[in-house]
């Protein structure tokens, strides 16, 4: 990819390429025609646009916009919502409107105020603590170089084909990722229903009768929470030390956030709540609740804080069954339904955890079950990982308009590359 000089490139304040529409509408002058309205709840993060709802509930004071203005959500500018409207209408005294010498420039701009650079000015130049706002005049001090209309408008139209392509692949992985979310809650349902075993059971001679009603105090040791050791909490130790954030995607996560206690405290002040690999923990202290996971065999012994409960399954009773009956939803429904807590956190109470009610199959049909989830729920792992598509897709994007305001898209010759060639050098370099 060639290097472009911007030399016909120009720095400019954006309160010269536009002014600041100041236009009101006041539903109290018995205007009855209805018009489209956009407040903030319309307009998403990165995405614009994405709903409209009309004028006829409005009652306060609006800012009249036009088709081709470029709207900007003033009220916490970190969330980065913004959009140019193919439409005339209205819209909340939190979103400012700005309008442009032409629809090309305030495609060019819109596309700018995603830009790194210029969200970490607008958070830095807003006001306020809890609902921090940016003012039209600071954003008019904002200094850029701007290319002459032509190449603004190459440079908006490489982008647009770069992002659709981008946004095609994240569509495609978000659509997989749930199609899979729902085929495994299926394959769950089946397990515990007796369905995906009932071939076994008929070859074994034996049916759903032999599945037991019980709670898991009875087929588990004492069921506890951990403990806080104030004080002897650090990054490094002997006994590692488990809080709720380090159960991500049913799984122990302990490499990034590691902390540990003293062997002396894990034996002595907290020997009630011991884990031992194979153990199963769950957090009691939510949102989000419905955390699992299975105690690996990374450390002979573990420990949990107060927000975790511990379930050792007693012989004759599978771990992996149990897990997999946990992070099935209907396990947990009613108790769920019943927690309490304070506003924005809900609790389950020990005593719900130990009165957490399953049916129980045959030790051999419990294996069997396992064996079956094993290998049906092995290509869930990989299909998490597209997960992780999407954040290389957002950072790909960010890269794609650093190239584009730095110049470095060769769009000051219209004869350039197909943006298939763009995308593929560009994800070269990351």
């Amino acid at each position: 990819m060639k290097e472009f000089s911007s030399i016909l490139w120009q720095e400019k304040y954006i309160k010269d390429l536009c002014i600041v529409v100041k236009d009101k509408y006041d539903p109290k002058n018995n205007d009855t025609n209805e018009k489209i309205y956009i407040g903030l709840e319309n307009m998403m993060t990165n995405k614009g646009i994405i709903s409209k709802n009309n004028s006829l509930k409005i009652k306060s004071v609006k800012t009249k916009f036009e088709k081709y203005d470029l709207l900007y959500g003033r009220l916490r500018p970190y969330l980065n919502k913004h959009d140019v409207v193919t439409f005339d209408g209205i819209c909340s005294t939190d979103i400012l409107v700005f309008r442009f010498k032409n629809k090309i420039t305030a495609k060019y701009i819109n596309y700018y105020f995603d830009t790194v650079d210029f969200i970490k000015y607008v958070v830095k130049n807003s006001n306020g603590i809890n609902l921090p706002r940016v003012s039209a005049k600071e954003i008019g001090l904002y200094k850029i170089k701007l290319p002459p209309i032509n190449e603004q408008q190459r440079i908006v139209n490489i982008i647009e084909s770069l992002f659709a392509k981008l946004d095609r692949a994240k569509e495609l992985i978000e659509n997989t990722l749930a199609q899979f979310e729902q085929n495994k809650m299926a394959i769950l349902h089946k397990a515990f229903t007796g369905e995906l075993t009932a071939k076994w059971r008929k070859e074994n001679n034996i049916d759903l009768s032999s599945w037991k009603d019980v709670i898991m105090q009875d087929i588990c040791e004492k069921i506890v929470c951990g403990k806080t050791p104030t004080g002897y909490i650090s990054k490094t130790g002997e006994i590692p030390y488990l809080k709720v954030y380090n159960i991500v995607d049913n799984k122990i996560d302990f490499n990034k956030t590691a902390q540990f206690i003293p062997n002396k405290i894990h034996k002595e002040k907290l020997k009630s709540s011991i884990l031992k690999p194979n153990d199963i923990i769950m957090n009691i202290v939510g949102p989000p609740l419905r955390k699992i996971a299975i105690i690996p065999d990374n450390y002979p012994e573990w420990n949990m804080n107060q927000a975790i409960v511990r379930f050792r399954v007693k012989k004759d009773v599978m771990y992996k069954f149990i897990y997999y009956i946990l992070i099935y939803p209907k396990t947990l429904d009613n108790i769920i339904n019943k927690t309490k807590g304070v506003v924005g956190q809900a609790n389950i109470s020990i005593t719900q955890s130990r009165n957490i009610q399953i049916k129980l199959p045959t030790v051999e049909e419990q294996q069997e079950i396992v064996n079956i989830l094993d290998r049906l729920l092995a290509k869930y792992n990989k299909i998490k990982n597209l997960e992780q598509q999407l954040e290389k897709i957002e950072l790909l994007k960010k890269a794609i308009l650093a190239k584009a305001f730095r110049g470095e898209l060769d769009t000051n010759n219209p004869d350039e590359e197909s943006a298939e060639n763009l995308l593929k050098e560009i994800l070269a370099e990351k």
